[in-house]
């Protein structure tokens, strides 16, 4: 334990300017240290043993940090070694706490165009990366955006969510799972474990209503059976490459952007077939859909731009757009969409054939619902398939065909 030094008054430790170490009393260890010229600054340096070693701690600048001020910073550091703690390691501790504290800095929406930026490669479109980035610029970057990702809790969360859930609840559930996916993505990046205030299950299903009990799902508009013939008629009267996108849809019931992205290329004339590559199917699997002699007619009457290989080219070149077949519907006057037509063919399948629920499903690239079934089944019933496609054709073409 070092000898304790007289204790000097503010005054004389002003005085001091010799070059050296300066004892001033007061607590054990305490010094002034003076810098010879031409510096000659003068800082706090507590010399203290810390497991049988010598250590020097600085505690700051002199006149910034006062007598009074360095005596108790003194008698603090010697209290922590008396209590087994090595000041030096723990100030080093700390600053170490600071800058990882500042490097998990990270706002909300920093967050979410980074976590967008890494998954868009793996998403199928372009339109799955704008739905994100437009659900969340609308509803959550106005409001939590700029809030660090550490700071968001439940209450920030159902700030977000609760005044859509019941007006827009499929897009307030889609929102929400978007929170959580960013929010756990943000927290694994830094490394912060906790759990997900965004979650669902157990957490925000004990705050808000089910989305089903809130908001039934809207089914899309779908033709009737009865009016399907004469639609096909009113479908061949318009001239435009939109009504014949829309017709091979509904004779191949595929999905509308399936058909407005096809290309030369996918087709199989000779064997009448159109391959949809697994990259361009929901359900990510390549899907063989077999053409009718009403679906070969319509791909050989329609026209070709010259250095484009899509099959349903726009005014400009390059795919129709998403709402290029809705407006045929629309001109016509048919209260329908696209995508209903589907349905129309699954009622079809169901009232007016004998063929089985799986060869159905199959025709609409459906995924098998039991695990077990789908891990067994190889083919793709396509045979089976090309007969309920040419009478699906002649249904459709029933009207057209007595005229």
């Amino acid at each position: 334990m070092p000898r304790v030094a007289k204790t000097l008054t503010a005054l004389e430790v002003n005085r001091l300017s010799a070059p050296g170490l300066h004892a001033v009393g007061g607590v054990s260890g305490l010094y002034l240290r003076v810098m010879p010229p031409p510096s000659a600054s003068r800082s706090w340096i507590l010399r203290i043993n810390i497991a049988g070693a010598r250590r020097d701690i600085g505690l700051g600048g002199y006149p910034q940090v006062s007598i009074a001020q360095a005596r108790e910073a003194a008698r603090v550091k010697r209290q922590l070694v008396s209590d087994g703690i090595d000041p030096i390691v723990e100030k080093r501790a700390a600053e170490s706490a600071r800058r990882a504290a500042t490097t998990k800095k990270m706002t909300f929406a920093e967050a979410a165009d980074r976590y967008i930026a890494i998954q868009e490669p793996g998403w199928r479109n372009a339109k799955h990366a704008w739905q994100w980035r437009n659900s969340l610029d609308k509803y959550v970057i106005p409001n939590i955006g700029r809030l660090d990702v550490g700071d968001i809790g439940i209450t920030q969360v159902l700030s977000v969510l609760e005044p859509i859930w019941q007006t827009i609840t499929e897009t307030a559930s889609r929102v929400r799972g978007r929170i959580e996916l960013i929010l756990a993505w943000a927290d694994k990046r830094v490394e912060r474990e906790r759990l997900n205030p965004a979650r669902w299950r157990g957490h925000l299903d004990t705050q808000l209503p089910r989305p089903s009990k809130v908001a039934r799902p809207k089914h899309h508009k779908a033709l009737s059976l009865a009016e399907m013939p004469l639609f096909i008629t009113c479908l061949r009267d318009q001239d435009s490459m939109a009504a014949r996108a829309l017709e091979f849809a509904i004779l191949t019931a595929a999905r509308s952007g399936e058909v407005r992205h096809a290309t030369c290329g996918e087709l199989d004339l000779d064997a009448k077939v159109w391959k949809i590559p697994a990259d361009r199917m929901k359900g990510g699997r390549e899907h063989r859909v077999p053409l009718s002699d009403a679906a070969m007619a319509l791909l050989r009457s329609t026209p070709r731009m010259e250095g484009d290989d899509v099959i349903f080219q726009s005014p400009r070149s390059g795919p129709l757009n998403d709402s290029a077949l809705l407006g045929v519907c629309r001109r016509i006057g048919a209260d329908c969409v696209p995508h209903g037509f589907r349905s129309t063919f699954r009622d079809w399948c169901a009232e007016h054939t004998n063929v089985s629920r799986e060869v159905a499903e199959m025709a609409l690239a459906h995924a098998i619902g039991n695990e077990v079934e789908a891990a067994y089944r190889r083919g793709d019933l396509f045979e089976k398939r090309r007969v309920l496609m040419d009478e699906w054709a002649g249904f459709c073409e029933h009207d057209d065909r007595r005229r």
